[in-house]
């Protein structure tokens, strides 16, 4: 059996590593890791009960890389992410990307498969990337970049990721095609987007669920309780809820629950219409987070006691009071689940701020997600050994790779590669032969 080598940076639990090793597998070809790095320790706690071994640590320490074929990295995304500041290659953990290259340089592999957020293909008007395929085409090698869905490759999450890609020495066609889904978890239709992956069955929420969870991962009586007054007792209408503050649509509310009082209708249908009209351009040109006068409010809400209402919604800290204008009190991360996600559709993105306040109606139970449940979002198989800390297993999980998806692109760049090689390697015999002749 062939055998290739490969180095796993920025390892984290290890999803990339499982995800190219079955890769090699499928195509019968034997792979060894000779080398991984992972500075935070409850992931490298993760990796070795999984793997058997230790991750190095710090990247900065590492002065040079082992002889390998493959490396494998998926890059801190903080920098990058919609959920950071974007400051990319301005900011400590972006310029790490530059590790990568510094250890290339003590021993250039055969092929590239990097990891990122979807912000790192748009960042900075797409200088970020163009400074990242520059740094890599400099050494030789191919470079591309496709967005992929997870949904498209067997798993029932909307997550959109960049990978890159490349080959030293080569110019290969993938066949790979970037596609960033809808904008909803609740109007995907699957597509081919690999060879590798052609259309079958579209696979729901449903089908990650486990039958009878710990009831440890119940929502509070009193919180069911609410939700079961908001819709009459009717919680099959929970399916694609969000629970948010600050935007309409199919959402619930904190006023709405009473979690800081009860609410009559008219603060109710206040609030609500507070959340909508804040955006008018009429108040100003801000996007969100204005701020209006009690003048401001009666404009799109006539009431006689306007004025005893919002001091109502002030007290219940619905609303905040400040140079005589008011603000809505946001209180997302007071919810015990912020998304109800859909059994008979695809997952909202998991991530991991708050991996652990997905919910789910499944069977006459209103739940959170549980680890387990995460963990197969993302495409690992049950016997993955999961942090012993659920709160810590819901962060990792949002923190790593969709196995199906790396899996997918691993088997077109082990392919490619070996067959550039091959390539390469007839073209030089037959060179031989006619210097020999």
């Amino acid at each position: 059996m062939q055998k290739i080598r490969f180095v796993d940076l920025f390892s984290g639990i290890g999803g990339i590593r499982l995800a190219f090793e079955q890769a090699a597998d499928s195509l019968n070809i034997e792979s060894e890791c000779v080398f991984s790095s992972e500075i935070n320790s409850d992931a490298r706690l993760v990796y070795e009960k999984n793997f058997s071994e230790t991750p190095s640590g710090d990247i900065r320490l590492i002065d040079k890389l082992p002889e390998h074929e493959f490396l494998l990295a998926g890059f801190p995304c903080q920098s990058f992410s919609h959920a950071g500041k974007k400051e990319g290659f301005g900011d400590t953990r972006g310029t790490l990307f530059f590790e990568i290259t510094r250890l290339i340089d003590t021993y250039k592999p055969q092929a590239f498969i990097f990891e990122n957020v979807r912000g790192l293909y748009s960042h900075d008007g797409g200088q970020t990337l163009a400074t990242i395929k520059h740094e890599i085409q400099k050494r030789g090698y191919s470079f591309d970049a496709f967005l992929l869905n997870s949904a498209n490759f067997g798993l029932p999450q909307n997550r959109v990721r960049v990978y890159l890609v490349g080959i030293l020495n080569a110019s290969p066609t993938f066949e790979l095609i970037s596609d960033v889904g809808p904008k909803d978890s609740h109007s995907y239709n699957t597509q081919q987007l690999s060879l590798f992956y052609p259309p079958k069955k579209s696979v729901t929420v449903g089908d990650i669920l486990e039958n009878n969870p710990d009831e440890k991962y119940d929502c509070s009586p009193e919180f069911v309780n609410a939700l079961k007054r908001i819709f009459n007792n009717d919680l099959n209408r929970l399916h694609g809820v969000r629970l948010i503050d600050y935007r309409g649509g199919n959402s619930i509310h904190s006023w709405d629950l009473g979690l800081r009082g009860e609410c009559s209708p008219e603060e109710i249908e206040l609030m609500n219409r507070f959340i909508l009209k804040r955006r008018n351009k009429q108040f100003g040109k801000e996007q969100d987070g204005k701020l209006l006068t009690q003048e401001q409010i009666a404009s799109f809400f006539e009431h006689p006691n306007l004025g005893e209402t919002l001091n109502s919604l002030v007290n219940k800290k619905y609303l905040k009071l400040i140079n005589n204008k008011y603000k809505p009190l946001s209180g997302n991360f007071s919810f015990e689940v912020y998304k109800f996600v859909d059994p008979n559709k695809i997952s909202v993105t998991l991530v991991a701020s708050d991996a652990n306040r997905l919910g789910v109606y499944y069977n006459q139970r209103v739940r959170r997600l549980t680890p387990q449940e995460a963990a197969r979002l993302q495409g690992f198989p049950d016997s993955f050994m999961l942090h012993a800390n659920d709160d810590k297993a819901y962060y990792q999980m949002g923190n790593s790779v969709s196995i199906n998806v790396v899996k997918a692109v691993a088997q077109e760049v082990i392919i490619k590669t070996l067959y550039s090689t091959q390539e390469r390697i007839d073209k030089s015999q037959f060179a031989l032969a006619q210097f020999f002749k």
